[in-house]
């Protein structure tokens, strides 16, 4: 008897997954995930990294029925997949999940879309093959206990064809087979290192991320094979990401519990790394308790997880990209207008002598509280905060996990006034207002493709 592959396990669930296998709970985390990657987006496709990926896509001339967020064509499915997916990690504002440390919306949500326009599928086919792709991504980040990000591999680069060739697979209406190769050809070619952090290799990364899933499952499609042992082969990814460790448990969940309800999707409330919410929450609390003037605070400590203080890299960030993976930014920014907005992403208000002042008060340290067993895992990139200021004696907080986090998530109101606000950016109100209902009801939508119907998006689409 053949022992089933990793890569047999996701393909025997992916291609046998009908809408009504979907609890309600899942699915209404789905349409929210992808309201927000949306949103996001729209707002990132007005970033020069974005405009960057749509010239290359555009210069490609790889034309079908597709939109591409900014651009004023229509794209096959793998160039808009790429340019939606940097557009949608240009910002850092997209969601997380502590199942393999990963982004996974930004990558599956642009490949499942993209796909969705190209075969004219409904809103319900949608929403159901991203989250075949999100359960199939986490499933294997599960597997991974995170051994491969803390080697330095960037997770969304390695993890994210796998989500985003399943989503790609459930939509071609592959057989068993098929899948089977389109995951094995996705996993062979994974890859991703965090040196990207801080340039836009990352958002980048993340749409070449997308347009790999979508291209692997169209190769099975016309027949190519891919290794169904591409995990277990000596010279796999197990072996080469992840130390020969896999916890191949972590796929018998599929189906029978949700990835996307636990450990549950992140969505931020702020549009830098998620390293630093919790710290930004723990300290804007502490002065709002305490009524401290921002001006005398003298030193604010942060005691973090290591993964936190490895991701925060830019104590003195000098650009966009540098200071949404600063916690010294993020803190000072919070503290000094109320809130980390993309406004505040801005070479003027980055340099301004007010908030670099208060960026080197603020220090970030990882305490042996940290080394208790359990810690870690009880609050990932949680935060112990300290505030010192003038004629004043230390108060200190302590925040396990952001809000926004999936167990404290946003309220859908806020939710919402994100999505308007990030498209407002990227594109105008009358296309929000179009959207947002649309989006709202996306599993009675007959066809995607009707989705950006009127206003600017499917104008600019069309033309």
């Amino acid at each position: 008897m053949t022992i089933p592959t990793a890569i047999d396990r996701l393909a025997d669930w992916v291609s046998t997954l009908k809408h009504d296998h979907i609890p309600a709970s899942v699915r209404t985390i789905a349409a929210n995930c992808l309201l927000d990657t949306i949103g996001v987006a729209i707002a990132g496709s007005a970033t020069e990294v974005a405009r960057t990926a749509r010239a290359v896509a555009t210069d490609a001339g790889s034309q079908g029925h597709a939109a591409a967020f900014g651009s004023t064509r229509l794209f096959s499915a793998p160039a808009a997949a790429f340019v939606n997916g940097v557009a949608a990690h240009a910002l850092d504002f997209d969601d997380n999940c502590y199942a393999g440390f990963v982004h996974g919306s930004a990558v599956i949500a642009p490949a499942a879309l993209a796909v969705a326009q190209q075969t004219d599928a409904s809103g319900s086919d949608l929403l159901t093959a991203f989250i075949a792709g999100s359960e199939c991504e986490y499933a294997i980040g599960a597997a991974t206990n995170s051994i491969l990000y803390d080697l330095g591999w960037w997770t969304t680069g390695v993890l994210g064809p796998i989500g985003a060739c399943a989503a790609t697979a459930w939509l071609l209406k592959l057989d068993r087979a098929q899948t089977v190769s389109a995951l094995g050809l996705a996993v062979a070619g994974a890859g991703g290192m965090k040196a990207c952090f801080g340039t836009d290799g990352k958002a980048l990364m993340a749409g070449r991320t997308a347009e790999a899933g979508v291209i692997a499952a169209l190769l099975a499609a016309q027949g190519a094979s891919g290794p169904r042992n591409a995990f277990e082969h000596w010279n796999g990814f197990n072996g080469l990401f992840n130390q020969g460790e896999f916890d191949v448990a972590a796929l018998d969940r599929l189906g029978a519990r949700w990835f996307m309800e636990s450990p549950g999707v992140d969505i931020k409330r702020i549009p830098v790394c998620l390293s630093s919410h919790a710290a930004v929450d723990a300290a804007m609390a502490l002065v709002a308790q305490h009524r401290i003037d921002v001006a005398e605070i003298e030193e604010i400590i942060c005691d973090v997880p290591p993964v936190v203080q490895a991701n925060l890299i830019y104590d003195r960030p000098s650009t966009r990209q540098e200071a949404q993976f600063s916690l010294q930014f993020a803190v000072a920014v919070a503290l000094l207008y109320g809130s980390v907005g993309l406004e505040h992403l801005d070479s003027a208000i980055l340099h301004q002598p007010q908030l670099v002042d208060l960026m080197r008060r603020v220090k970030m340290t990882v305490g042996p509280r940290w080394n208790r067993e359990g810690a870690c895992e009880a609050a990932p990139e949680g935060a112990s905060v300290s505030i010192k200021a003038r004629g004043r004696d230390w108060c200190e907080g302590f925040q396990a996990y952001a809000r926004g986090a999936a167990q404290c998530p946003m309220e859908q109101e806020e939710l919402e006034h994100k999505f308007v606000k990030c498209v407002g950016i990227g594109a105008d109100a009358e296309t929000a207002a179009l959207l947002l209902p649309r989006l709202k009801s996306l599993d009675a939508l007959a066809s995607v493709r009707a989705l950006f119907a009127g206003g600017s998006i499917i104008e600019t689409a069309k033309a």
